[in-house]
């Protein structure tokens, strides 16, 4: 009797199944390594009171504030992906339209290991997010509601 589940059993084995199934599929989501802003446009007052500027290294990316009727805004810079869990310069620069003076802030982004499609399937991309307070500057995300 034991003769006749052994056979079995290693073909299970040899092609890489198991009796509690195969892993789970790989989802085809994309996704880049980058360090991100987000804000609430309504903070900035009205229709795109702002000027939102971020440089990671030597990239910059902006935008403006949006319209306060948005839940909320973002700009990213882009990164390479295998940058790996480093640390990056960044600048923040906020131009306010009614001429009040610019904000400048000069952080350091941790980046963070994350898998869009599960830890086990590609990609691997490397982020950072911040959210943009018009007075204070760079500040956590944490608690930043989208509605």
């Amino acid at each position: 009797m034991r003769r006749a589940f052994l056979p079995p059993l290693l073909a299970l084995v040899l092609t890489g199944c198991s009796f509690l199934g195969q892993d789970t599929p790989c989802t085809q989501a994309d996704g880049e390594s980058a360090v991100s802003l987000v804000w609430r446009p309504s903070d900035f007052g009205g229709r795109d009171a702002a000027t939102i500027r971020l440089c990671v290294n030597d990239a910059c990316e902006e935008r403006t504030s949006g319209d306060p009727a948005d839940p909320f805004m973002s700009v990213s810079v882009r990164l390479a992906d295998d940058i790996g869990a480093t640390t990056v310069p960044v600048r923040l620069l906020v131009d306010f339209a009614d001429g009040r003076p610019p904000l400048a802030r000069d952080s350091t982004a941790s980046l963070k290991e994350q898998h869009p499609n599960g830890s086990a399937c590609p990609p691997t991309v490397w982020t950072a997010t911040y959210r943009v307070d018009p007075d204070k500057g760079l500040t956590s995300p944490k608690g930043l509601s989208l509605q």
